[in-house]
């Protein structure tokens, strides 16, 4: 038998530009099959296939206009003032939202958390925090305070001051903007009790903190068009993970994922004769090493995957067992005794936990939705499809 020389490959996939009411499982799968067919690859079983939810929300129609968030947002709250507690800075993600948002009142109270938000978006260098004398734990700053310490802010990829350019947003949208920073969801509580939580992955934390403080009404973005309308919805999670369409268009998280992604493993099963794992992935779960900002702004790498892309890897730390189990070995006889090893790994791994220590034990979803992410690119490679394979293979096989 000839001796592969490789292990996990990935590949983006090109399909043709995707619109609203496209068999997205058809499209995806003629494109696989010219794939195959040009490039003469065949597929394995355990191959995955991963579908980026841009493409499966536009297939979807899932998109909603800024005047059907102010009539949401209206209905909901009912109120002329609204405190906004800890949105992301991004013009992609929450500046279309804003604009929506701030239709529906006379008032906004806008609370930023500093040096930066969740996912590591700068208003400041944390360094200069140091210096300022300030507690980011308890202390409250108006614009005012902010600038006095800390000078303009200035995000630094994209250069873009988001204090100045969300306050722009909300009066723009016929609304007065108080701008707040505070690293406590309650600090809110001293402005209004009407509160909208904007965080991501720290929103059930904020929403119970304000409750139990006695805020007056509490909703999250992910009760924002979170049922049937004349257009979109997202009844998990409103508008986390929205994205901007147009200045006033924002394309929802899909929907009825888990349907979607069962539907396009059948199809495959049949098409190709090998049972292929298939995943909807969003954001990646990395963090930029320059700009330390964490990539992970959709609630969740992955909305909907089949069943073989749960659980944590099974896997053995290699450079462990060589120096440990094996350090008397080389060449053909220390490859032998480590294959060996691998091939018995479920009895083997009970022996020591150190053999599996440092084989980064996250979920196998995960995982695969970063590095989807990674290959298919948010850019104009036009590659909404992944072709994952030998991702569950060893060395042993």
């Amino acid at each position: 038998m000839k001796k592969r020389t490789y292990g996990t490959v990935t590949r983006g996939i090109r399909t043709p530009i995707i619109t609203k009411g496209d068999d997205l499982v058809q499209v995806i799968t003629d494109s696989l099959k010219d794939f195959a067919e040009t490039e003469n690859v065949g597929f394995n079983n355990k191959d995955i296939v991963g579908v980026t939810e841009a493409v499966v929300a536009r297939a979807q129609g899932n998109y909603v206009t800024i005047d059907e968030v102010a009539a949401d947002m209206r209905y909901k709250f009912n109120c002329d003032e609204i405190g906004l507690v800890f949105p992301i800075l991004s013009r992609n993600r929450f500046a279309v939202c804003l604009r929506g948002i701030a239709k529906a009142f006379k008032k906004v109270y806008l609370m930023l958390s500093y040096p930066s938000d969740e996912v590591g978006n700068a208003l400041f260098d944390d360094e200069i925090l140091e210096d300022s004398g300030v507690n980011p734990y308890t202390d409250i700053l108006s614009e005012a305070d902010f600038k006095r310490l800390f000078g303009e802010s200035k995000h630094p990829f994209t250069g873009m001051n988001y204090i100045e350019y969300y306050k722009q947003i909300i009066e723009e949208s016929g609304a007065e903007a108080e701008i707040i920073f505070a690293n406590n969801a309650k600090a809110m509580l001293n402005y209004t009790g009407n509160i909208l939580c904007c965080d991501i992955h720290t929103r059930f934390k904020s929403k119970r903190r304000l409750e139990e403080a006695g805020a007056k009404f509490v909703l999250g973005l992910d009760d924002i068009c979170a049922s049937p309308s004349a257009s979109g919805y997202n009844e998990k999670y409103g508008l986390l993970g929205s994205n901007k369409s147009t200045e006033n268009l924002l394309k929802l998280f899909p929907r009825e994922c888990e349907a979607f992604v069962a539907a396009l493993a059948e199809k495959l099963s049949a098409e190709f004769d090998k049972s292929i794992e298939v995943m909807v992935y969003g954001d990646g779960a990395f963090k930029d090493p320059q700009g330390k900002i964490w990539e992970l702004a959709d609630p969740v790498v992955s909305p909907a995957y089949t069943q073989g892309l749960g659980g944590l890897p099974n896997e053995l730390k290699l450079k462990y067992i060589t120096d440990n189990k094996f350090s008397d070995l080389k060449g053909e006889e220390l490859d032998r005794a480590v294959i060996g090893y691998i091939k018995n790994k479920d009895e083997a791994a009970g022996a020591s936990d150190m053999e599996k220590q440092g084989t980064t034990p996250r979920r196998i979803f995960d995982l695969v939705g970063s590095l989807c992410d990674l290959s298919g690119g948010s850019g104009d490679k036009g590659t909404p499809v992944v072709l994952i394979q030998g991702y569950f293979d060893s060395i042993a096989d």
